[in-house]
């Protein structure tokens, strides 16, 4: 009988679990949940990938391929021959703990078996020697076209950044603008799962997510200098249905910056600082054409960095950015906590006035609370020959981090507002 009751409580708490994870889900990633900003539409859902290793998957220890840890020298040809083993079979392939292996650029690619993963638990560092990049500039670690993937493990990835950063234009003007390379680059990976693991100094950008569909990012520490340049935490291009949450980044750059060819982007429980903010763009440079639609912040925590949330674009643009919500959002100490910048310039010469842009429509600020480095709090210049439309602030409230007093300024905007609002745009 005993065991009767206990078989029967069991099974209602794992149905009451069920249900509330369930519930949690459609609320956090189902339609908008205002009524009164129905216009967005529907946000597709971002499915956590069902794709758990199973305990009868095997193991592939890179140690076994030949890898010799912590002794400096290069491991790609133990990584490659695991990694096709990995591939090839569904497997685990693992990078031990304590251990330090070194990687010059790499490229791990399939298609391959369902419930392939890597765990990594220990630290894979990046090859000093710049001339082992001449190749592709751009390049280090690379997974292409892996539907199912699974990245995770606690371990750490180290770029290595410093010697890059010191032979960069923007730390030494007297040297050419070159590329560098992203540490971790995920291309055509659909259904990735990436968490548990710490990105620490990477060459340029951290993490790049492009050509994906379905991708799940949590849990990660994304850390670099502040100076450290063009150091994105995450960038993410050409990709949609893509969650970003529980991460905490600082950087040299954007802490996320999502460009051309994005839909369907949330970034929630996000701990941004220092670094450029999270940044829609830029987008429109050179006259191209640029598509971005359905992104979501919320729940973020930016400080000390040398900007909020922001949009910026080029002029001479075309395309959209629409239907864009920054939500429940504090600032400490933030420069430019809320910018739209449509007039972006990042070059040495002066951009010169064009009569097109990208459109910028459909943009929500709501419960955005906190303190401002710099007297104008927010910012929105847009175009003027494409002016920005549907731009709606609600309950934001931005106060001077010193004695000063803080302003807004707004320029070529349809906007509305309601709740607190402060500061206000100046006639």
């Amino acid at each position: 009988m005993y065991l009767q009751i206990f078989t029967i409580l069991a099974s209602f708490g794992l149905c009451f679990a069920s249900y509330l994870e369930e519930t949690h889900f459609q609320t956090n990633h189902g339609r908008f949940m205002n009524p009164k900003y129905e216009q967005f539409g529907v946000m597709a859902r971002t499915h956590r990938p069902s794709i758990a290793p199973s305990r009868s998957q095997k193991i592939v220890n890179v140690n076994d391929y030949g890898a010799k840890a912590n002794d400096g020298q290069i491991d790609n040809e133990a990584f490659e021959k695991a990694w096709n083993e990995t591939c090839s079979n569904g497997r685990v392939l693992v990078v031990p703990g304590n251990s330090v292996y070194h990687l010059k650029p790499i490229i791990f690619s399939g298609p391959c078996q369902r419930n392939t993963a890597i765990k990594i638990y220990g630290t894979i560092k990046a090859w000093p020697k710049i001339s082992a990049y001449e190749e592709d500039r751009t390049l280090w670690i690379k997974f292409e076209n892996v539907t199912n993937l699974i990245v995770n493990g606690g371990g750490s990835i180290n770029g290595n950044g410093k010697i890059w950063w010191k032979n960069s234009c923007k730390v030494n003007e007297s040297l050419p603008c070159k590329g560098a390379p992203t540490a971790m680059t995920f291309d055509g990976c659909n259904n990735l799962k990436l968490n548990n693991l710490k990105f620490k100094n990477a060459q340029q950008m951290h993490i790049r997510i492009q050509n994906c569909n379905n991708v799940w990012a949590s849990n990660l520490i994304i850390r670099a200098p502040g100076d450290s340049p063009n150091t994105d935490g995450f960038h993410v291009t050409h990709s949609q249905n893509v969650l970003i949450t529980n991460s905490i980044i600082g950087t040299g750059d954007d802490c996320i910056s999502i460009v051309s060819g994005s839909k369907n982007i949330r970034a929630t429980d996000i701990i941004c600082g220092p670094g450029h903010g999270i940044s829609i763009g830029s987008l429109g440079k050179d006259n191209s054409e640029a598509q971005v639609s359905n992104v979501e912040v919320n729940r973020a925590t930016l400080t000390g960095s040398t900007n909020g949330v922001r949009i910026k674009t080029w002029q001479g643009g075309s395309g959209y950015a629409k239907n864009i919500k920054f939500l429940n959002i504090v600032m400490h100490n933030v420069s430019n906590p809320i910018i739209i910048d449509q007039n972006y310039c990042d070059q040495e010469t002066e951009c010169q006035e064009q009569d097109s842009a990208v459109q910028l429509s459909n943009v929500v600020y709501e419960n955005i609370r906190g303190t401002s480095a710099s007297e104008v709090a927010i910012k929105l210049e847009c175009s003027k020959a494409v002016p920005c439309k549907g731009i709606h602030l609600q309950d934001v409230v931005l106060t001077p981090e010193g004695n000063d007093g803080t302003i807004a300024k707004c320029e070529n905007v349809r906007y509305s507002n309601s709740g607190r609002f402060f500061p206000k745009c100046q006639p």
